[in-house]
């Protein structure tokens, strides 16, 4: 039987590219080994795909063994967190353990941006640039994607209430543009890398949707598919991360999102790839 291939994060609800790989990878006939953080309906989902599942923390070194121990590739990504470096290091560490000749890591397209002096002021921003320098230290075979935002993570997630309620996209992103990806596009290019990933080694890849357009020209495609008028309306930055934290999000999520308000408002996401 052939080793199989790792996929961390195969349950996770933002997203769901794990969760997309994991189907991908498993249409295409190969083993797939799918780590989830927890025994669930989605966990049942995945196995009756026809993936292994394997439970555990990124951050607990006994799981990330039984999760690495006897594969070759792997696909390592997590959705925001404070803990999100120390994750990425406790796989690395095991990982090089294991002997892994394939590490694909799921990046963020900000950290184009980004270098030893400039940063932006979202935590996970800084987590990220740091876990990308964490890897290429490591030693390990790294593949670095870099998706801009992408569109089910955020705008779908994001907008849903205000869309529903008043027919709005309300966000803060002024007149900037953006090019939001969908994960189907980012699944495909990681899974596509996880086959064949050693032509890749070393290498990082920008993944941007089609076109960078402002938020009322995405208000229009809205209109076009709900069959209904939809228009953009601009709001402040604060009360909207107020609004976030009022719904229960973590500060650290919701300082990040802000972040990411604020670097559309400034033409930082206006980016084709």
């Amino acid at each position: 039987m052939a080793n199989p291939i790792l996929v961390t994060g195969a349950a996770g609800r933002v997203g769901a590219v794990g969760r997309t790989v994991t189907e991908l990878l498993l249409k295409q006939g190969k083993t797939v080994r799918a780590m989830v953080r927890s025994e669930d309906q989605r966990a049942q989902a995945l196995r009756d795909m026809g993936a292994e599942v394997v439970v555990g923390d990124l951050l607990e070194l006994d799981a990330m063994h039984k999760a690495i121990a006897g594969c070759e590739t792997m696909y390592f990504g997590m959705s925001v967190s404070d803990t999100y470096l120390a994750a990425t290091v406790n796989a690395a560490v095991v990982a090089k353990h294991h002997g892994v000749k394939a590490f694909i890591n799921m990046s963020q397209m900000t950290l184009a941006q980004m270098s030893i002096t400039e940063t932006t002021a979202s935590p996970q921003h800084k987590l990220h640039w740091l876990a990308e320098q964490a890897l290429n230290w490591s030693g390990l075979p790294i593949v670095h994607v870099r998706p801009t935002v992408l569109l089910e993570g955020f705008f779908l997630i994001l907008t849903a209430d205000s869309v529903r309620e008043s027919n709005q996209i309300r966000l803060p992103f002024g007149a900037g543009k953006t090019s939001p990806v969908a994960v189907e596009d980012v699944a495909r290019v990681l899974a596509a890398l996880l086959v064949n990933p050693q032509p890749h080694i070393g290498k990082i890849y920008h993944l941007t949707g089609r076109q960078s357009e402002n938020m009322h020209f995405y208000a229009q495609e809205y209109s076009q598919a709900l069959g209904r008028t939809i228009t953009f309306e601009d709001i402040p930055v604060e009360s909207w991360r107020e609004g976030l934290l009022a719904r229960g999000l973590p500060v650290h999520l919701v300082n990040h999102l802000a972040t990411m308000a604020d670097l559309h408002r400034a033409g930082r996401y206006d980016r084709m790839s």
